[in-house]
């Protein structure tokens, strides 16, 4: 007979994220947080490298975070009971943004970083941006109050301008800019702070602006700034220090009197995971956040992943090792907990327990830069294309392909490149050269287009079926869509299957050898005779009849940009607008500030390089230049065509060549 299950004292889990743009002093948060209550015995330091979640020789080396990682403090309070906080210190560099995208995914909360020195950074819109769409409970740490520079009011006045107008300040800065500087909480007793809440929540309460506006200002308001917080619809904002420890007090009663841990469920397993490490020995730790159920070690297991192509797949394991995160005795990981699984060889990033609703997504844009990888010693090529394939298999936004014997991958910038390398040779003994990276362009349909290919009972065919496809172009941003208008019972389903395959697989390489997107494919037409047809014909032929549809809708090919602002000393503004000018920009409306003048604009993905080494010339070493992803423009005149790819269902150049000796029919007609 089985024993039983020992009791566990389930203690509530708020799973809180800390992002930031780079050097905004999240880790150092992290830490001061985790010191503060009693997790690790001593403060460590980023310059120091010996802090508790930057593990990596070259996060310590480089003093910046490029993995997620999880810590845990524990909040007590005899009255209202004890709190774990998880802590997951994200990267604030904007090369590991897919990093960031699968911890939103299982946080209930988040504490955005601001430099009260530098202020709002473009990483830092494009974490609030993500924050506000999915709508997750975010308060606000302005870090560095003690620094020379430090802001407050205008720094106020510069996150409602270009994060949210939507900020509480909880707190009020003493002696700011100075190493002494530290902080006072507000008081809901006093009458002018809580008539500039009331004010605000009131943009979001009829009932509450109703009190307001005759003047009848309710006493309690930490009820409705909680709600509103919880939301996502109000910020509150508070300012610090995480290396004098200055206003973290007050950030730590904002998380226990502001913040929720996420309503949990006790029905079917569900979660996901969110990021894979490997220990020395190469064996996989899955970290998992259960949003649903409770699993226990030894436990069978289901999990789902959708590949790049669109793919459901589906695998099963057993959890030979679990882990509950904050909890080392525990092994039974209950639904907001977040623990280490062992024995899954086969797990990835993203991979998902149960169905995938109740899980926000957050949406970044994907790499749009490529660079080919070759060995230094010739003879590698096999073992530095597997290493690259086993790397990738832990991000799903770094994508691996062979070209011309080599192999390229998708990148965000020159520091993953950098990280990339320095794994390679570490875990794989491979040195390896990156070739100078490229935009990584991309295809839309412009209009409808139709083919069909129908086999001839009375011969000769190339092909003994009919495939009919129509492709129609979609909103951008939605992705790509796969239907069915012909009846299914025409074909068994492993030939539908086949059909269906064969056009993902077409989808990552179109007309011009770029992966297609924002395209809805639908199968109009099937048939073959038997006994004559294997599946195999089905992934023949489908390919070509695509690429005809793809002829006729006029596929055009989009080159990706960033949006900028460049920050120019007065006396360069004018040359500074002229190389924006020359690299294609398409320019905003200058602003000035202070001494300097802000210039927005959008440019090609390509020359985001040239600027940034034409930049300090010009402007005597004192501009600077944000970026973040911005809107892709078609590319005018002879698209570009990517090289030959080996190993692609399908070679540009071949494909064109068997369009030219055979005639794959019509748009319309065809058998159902």
């Amino acid at each position: 007979m089985p024993l039983p299950t020992p009791s566990r004292t389930v203690i509530p889990t708020l799973n809180l994220g800390v992002l930031a743009h780079v050097d905004a002093g999240k880790t150092s948060l992290t830490e001061r947080l985790l010191f503060d209550h009693g997790t690790i015995p001593r403060l460590g330091s980023v310059d120091a490298g010996d802090t508790q979640t930057d593990a990596g020789d070259l996060e310590r080396r480089r003093g910046i975070t490029i993995r997620s990682a999880v810590a845990w403090f524990a909040l007590r309070d005899p009255v209202l009971g004890d709190l774990r906080v998880n802590l997951v210190d994200t990267p604030g560099h904007p090369d590991f943004i897919a990093e960031v995208e699968r911890a939103l995914s299982v946080l209930d909360a988040a504490v955005l970083v601001i430099s009260a020195v530098e202020g709002v950074q473009a990483q830092t819109r494009v974490l609030m941006r993500s924050l506000r769409r999915l709508r997750l409970p975010t308060l606000i740490f302005v870090n560095k109050i003690d620094r020379m520079g430090a802001r407050q009011d205008d720094l106020l006045a510069e996150i409602r301008r270009r994060l949210t107008p939507a900020v509480v300040p909880m707190v009020r800065v003493d002696r700011l800019g100075t190493r002494d500087a530290g902080v006072v909480a507000r008081s809901f007793e006093d009458a002018a702070f809580s008539s500039e809440v009331a004010e605000l929540l009131a943009d979001n309460d009829l009932s509450l602006l109703a009190r307001v506006v005759d003047g009848d200002v309710p006493a309690d308001l930490l009820g409705p700034l909680r709600d509103q917080t919880s939301r996502g619809v109000a910020h509150p904002v508070f300012f610090g220090s995480a290396m004098s420890g200055a206003g973290v007090v007050e950030l730590t009663d904002g998380l226990r009197n502001l913040l929720a841990p996420r309503p949990v469920r006790s029905d079917d397993l569900r979660g996901t995971v969110f990021a894979v490490e490997r220990t020395d020995k190469g064996e996989k730790v899955a970290y998992l956040r259960l949003l649903s159920g409770t699993l226990r070690g030894r436990q069978q297991v289901t999990f789902r992943r959708r590949d790049t192509s669109g793919v459901v797949e589906e695998y099963r394991g057993r959890v030979a090792g679990l882990e509950v995160v904050g909890d080392a005795s525990s092994r039974r990981l209950t639904a907001g907990d977040i623990g280490k699984l062992r024995g899954l060889p086969q797990v990835r990033v993203g991979d998902r327990l149960g169905l995938d609703d109740g899980l926000p997504q957050a949406h970044f844009s994907p790499p749009i830069l490529e660079s080919v990888v070759r060995p230094v010693c010739d003879g590698r090529e096999v073992e530095l294309h597997a290493a690259l394939t086993r790397l990738a298999d832990e991000d799903p936004l770094i994508r691996t392909r062979a070209a011309g014997g080599a192999t390229s991958v998708l990148l965000y910038g020159a520091v993953q490149r950098e990280v990339i390398a320095d794994r390679l040779q570490r875990e794989y003994g491979i040195d390896a050269v990156f070739e100078p990276v490229r935009p990584v362009y991309f295809e839309r349909p412009l209009r409808k287009g139709e083919a069909v290919h129908e086999y001839d009972p009375r011969g000769p065919n190339e092909f003994w079926q009919t495939v009919g496809l129509r492709v129609e172009p979609l909103p951008p941003g939605t992705g790509n869509t796969l239907a069915r208008e012909a009846e299914s019972g025409l074909l068994p389903k492993a030939y539908h299957r086949a059909i269906e395959e064969a056009v993902l697989a077409t989808l990552q390489q179109g007309l011009h050898g770029w992966e297609v997107t924002d395209c809805a494919v639908t199968v109009t037409h099937v048939g073959y005779l038997a006994p004559a047809t294997v599946a195999a014909d089905f992934r023949n032929l489908t390919p070509l009849v695509l690429m005809r549809a793809f002829e006729r809708a006029g596929n055009a090919v989009y080159e990706p940009g960033y949006a900028v602002e460049v920050e120019a000393p007065n006396d360069s503004l004018s040359a500074v607008t002229g190389l924006l000018l020359s690299l294609g920009a398409d320019l905003g409306p200058a602003v000035e500030s202070g001494s300097t003048w802000l210039v927005p604009g959008a440019i090609p993905a390509r020359a985001l390089q040239d600027l940034a080494a034409a930049l300090p010339g010009l402007t005597h070493g004192e501009g600077a230049i944000r970026h973040e992803p911005g809107p892709a423009r078609r590319v005018r005149g002879p698209a570009p065509t990517r090289v030959r790819t080996d190993g692609n269902p399908l070679d540009h150049d071949e494909y064109m060549r068997f369009l030219s000796n055979r005639n794959l029919g019509g748009g319309s007609g065809g058998r159902r």
